[in-house]
């Protein structure tokens, strides 16, 4: 467990992965979505649906996380190259991409691992819930909204000092207010 206080902008912005800002620093060993060494049994789960090249998996695995998690090619490459000296995947050149399709020895291992598998998949559907389900959802809607905005604007009027000024004040003036109408919480124990 830990407290909601050591959840600040930073740590949830890192968690939510590539797809929502562009973060994807994992929140530490005990806290990852994926841990070391699981990778594996992720994109065996998803090639035994159909076969896909590294960037279909990434993507899949955004989907499949709604945008919690999000591999970089730099684990997804490797980690399909190591099952494929093993055995448990095979990958031929199609429309100048490499495809990845499941062995029967992968699809065999995959078996005598679908609890583990499963429980990562469980881990994704946590993962969101704590920040798209319930009631956070429509709070996180009108941060990303904001966030989205801000990040927009304050590219669209870079190099316009009033301009800039003008947003940060906005900006300022919103984070004050929420501040105020709420004054620093009491600790919540949230479980991972």
């Amino acid at each position: 467990m830990f407290k909601q206080q050591d959840w600040g902008f930073g740590a949830w912005a890192n968690c939510m992965g590539p797809g929502v800002f562009g973060f994807g620093r994992p929140l530490g060993p005990k806290r990852r979505i994926v841990r070391k060494g699981e990778l594996k049994y992720v994109l065996l789960e998803l090639l035994a649906d159909e076969p896909m090249h590294g960037y279909e998996l990434i993507r899949r695995l955004e989907k499949e996380s709604n945008g919690m998690y999000s591999p970089s090619p730099g684990s997804i490459y490797p980690t399909l190259q190591m099952l494929e000296d093993q055995g448990y995947v095979l990958s031929e050149q199609v429309d100048g991409k490499r495809v990845y399709r499941i062995t029967d020895a992968g699809s065999e291992f995959r078996k005598e691992h679908t609890a583990r598998t499963s429980d990562i998949f469980t881990r994704f559907v946590d993962m969101g819930e704590r920040f798209t389900g319930s009631e956070m959802r429509e709070i996180t809607k009108s941060f990303i909204r904001l966030a989205q905005l801000s990040f927009d604007r304050a590219v669209a009027v870079k190099g316009d000092p009033e301009a800039m000024a003008r947003l940060k004040s906005i900006l300022e003036s919103t984070a004050n207010e929420i501040e105020s109408a709420w004054p620093k919480a009491d600790s919540v124990e949230v479980e991972v």
